[in-house]
């Protein structure tokens, strides 16, 4: 959800012909760096007192903590003990949470000048604004104001790893800007990871999909080397998690983008591998008989269920009106949106592909589970192979 946020805010600003940059933080040592007074004092602020509030102090007081290393002759070398005044246990279950309740108080120091997205230790700063000086100015005081916010809470930054990012459409140009706070600078770049998808100035994904190609190719190699003698089921598992798990993170992202195509390709490939059949072999029944989605059509199935999950975040056209026309009531608002780019974006794409499914699918969009039952036989059914040859097909029968 952080990741598509973070997209429909720069689609949206971009669509309005803004000037739109992202500040990308990393912290040094998220999880050690955290003043155990600092956060107990942030409980109280959030009204977590009592019994809650002695419990999670009684978690975080009079932990000790030493050091052991080896010397030359493997013998054990230990520092004393000493008693733990920053950070929390690492790999518990509390420590994401009590991590959310130390920064949740950020994105208010800067409401008012810039849009932040936070997903645990990740936190991103979207600057947007009409002209060019305003737009240095905005990036200016929020640099400031941010970096006064980690100093007050005993947080830095790793510089090294902290990066802007200026969003463009065809038609932008770049802004020459260097961002400096703290008497450092930060890094300008083309291109960003976050949350494992590598975002570009342009939302591309072209970067991301050249990241992704070498694992895939890897894939292939595991299921070459594993096709004979193994059984299809053996195969089906190791593709699964292998290949498919790689190939479908963050797929509603980058699906839909003209790159893909490379990706689509590799998993023609490892398909055409797993039934032991030549190059030249079509694909299509291929998939059919090992009940594989093809890339294109496990975009559709992913994004369906982003929007089947997510439903929010979408409206239909009869909340809107309730005149009877021409266009189902059933189906999604389409957002208004004048750039390729928002039309390739989560929520457009989420409300053309769910508006072309056939009736009886759409209509069981309430019941999640039956919804994605029935998407998942259609979708099995026909394999597209692109966004395109799906709608531009017709359904005669009932699903």
């Amino acid at each position: 959800m952080a990741t598509h946020e973070l997209l429909n805010n720069i689609q949206l600003s971009l669509d309005k012909k803004k000037l739109v940059g992202g500040v990308f933080c990393d912290l040094q040592k998220a999880s050690d760096c955290k003043n155990l007074n600092i956060l107990l004092e942030k409980k109280k602020y959030y009204r977590i007192r009592g019994t809650a509030y002695n419990l999670m102090q009684s978690y975080l007081d009079n932990r000790y903590q030493r050091t052991v290393i080896k010397d030359k002759n493997l013998n054990k070398l230990s520092s004393s003990w000493e008693i733990t005044r920053h950070g929390v246990p690492e790999g518990s279950v509390l420590g994401p949470l009590l991590f959310l309740i130390y920064i949740n108080d950020l994105p208010i120091t800067i409401s008012k000048i810039a849009k932040s997205i936070m997903c645990a230790d990740d936190t991103s700063i979207i600057i947007t604004n009409d002209n060019k000086v305003d737009f240095r100015d905005t990036l200016h005081l929020t640099m400031t104001e941010i970096s006064s916010w980690f100093r007050s809470n005993l947080l830095t930054l790793n510089y090294d790893k902290t990066n802007f990012l200026q969003f463009l459409t065809k038609k932008q140009n770049e802004i020459q800007q260097q961002v400096a706070t703290s008497n450092s600078i930060i890094t300008n770049t083309s291109s960003t990871k976050l949350l494992g998808l590598i975002i570009d100035s342009t939302l591309s994904c072209k970067d991301h999909i050249n990241h992704l190609t070498p694992k895939l190719n890897k894939a292939c190699y595991v299921i070459r080397t594993l096709t004979f003698p193994r059984s299809p089921e053996i195969l089906r598992v190791v593709y699964f998690s292998c290949f498919h798990s790689i190939m479908s993170y963050g797929i509603i992202v980058w699906g839909n983008s003209h790159y893909s195509i490379n990706i689509s390709k590799i998993q023609k490939r490892i398909i055409r591998i797993m039934t032991n059949s030549s190059r030249h072999d079509t694909c299509r029944l291929l998939f059919d008989q090992l009940r594989i989605l093809p890339l294109p059509s496990q975009y559709i199935y992913s994004l369906l269920l982003f929007v089947a999950s997510n439903k929010k975040l979408f409206l239909l056209n009869s909340q809107i009106h309730d005149i009877n026309t021409r266009h189902n009531n059933n189906n999604l608002q389409l957002p208004s949106t004048g750039l390729t780019l928002g039309q390739n974006g989560v929520v457009y794409s989420g409300c053309k592909i769910y508006n072309h499914l056939p009736p009886q699918i759409k209509n069981c969009l309430n019941n999640v589970a039956l919804f994605k039952s029935k998407l998942k036989k259609f979708l099995l059914s026909y394999a597209f192979y692109s966004v395109d040859e799906y709608y531009q097909k017709n359904y005669d029968y009932d699903w």
